[in-house]
């Protein structure tokens, strides 16, 4: 009699271990994160505008908020536009070659005193105050535009200069700054000038 009930109930003891199994079990989950969006490539376009023939007009689009379009000089030899750069320019002439970057972030980007000051010791000057910005930098209206524009000069005989403009549009603000040999930037400063009053939106 006790024989024949043990190979009766290893069934059941088997499905008690089982389900006792299941329970003890645990899920995992993994996030897996979605790969960052590549940054599109600023679609240039090739115009004669009156300003003069051969001059290249580069509608670039922010990755929020409102467009900006230009027209470079057509000795400005245009470079690709990279993750940081909406836009980049090379200059070549006395002492070497000068580069023109175009950059836009969001907000004011710590403010138009922080932004000149940090331009500043790009070159080796010292910080200006508050009460000095005015003295040190011109205004420029276009296109609905209201531009900052700088001019500095570096010393000793490697002397770098520098021409800035920050241009705030929409919740964004774009900065265009030409920085080489002093002797160059010197001479592109009239190029430089007329080239802020192309800016525009699109």
């Amino acid at each position: 009699m006790h024989m024949s009930v043990l190979p009766r109930s290893l069934p059941v003891v088997a499905c008690v271990l089982l389900l006792s199994a299941c329970r003890d079990g645990k899920v995992t989950s993994y996030r897996v994160p979605h790969e960052a969006d590549p940054v599109p490539a600023a679609p240039v376009a090739a115009t004669a505008p009156s300003g003069g023939a051969g001059m290249a007009s580069t509608p670039v689009a922010t990755t929020a908020g409102m467009a900006l379009a230009w027209t470079a000089p057509a000795h400005w030899q245009a470079k690709a536009a990279t993750a940081m750069r909406k836009g980049t320019y090379t200059i070549t002439g006395e002492g070497g070659e000068a580069d023109l970057s175009i950059t836009a972030f969001p907000g004011d980007v710590g403010g138009e005193l922080a932004n000149i000051n940090r331009w500043r010791g790009q070159i080796g000057l010292g910080n200006l105050v508050q009460s000095q910005v005015a003295g040190a930098s011109q205004h420029l209206d276009a296109n609905n535009l209201h531009i900052t524009v700088v001019d500095y000069t570096g010393s000793g005989a490697a002397a770098q200069g520098l021409l800035g403009a920050i241009v705030p549009v929409g919740a964004e603000t774009w900065f265009f700054k030409l920085s080489g040999p002093a002797a160059l930037v010197a001479r592109e400063r009239a190029d430089f000038m007329d080239f802020l009053k192309t800016i525009r939106t699109p």
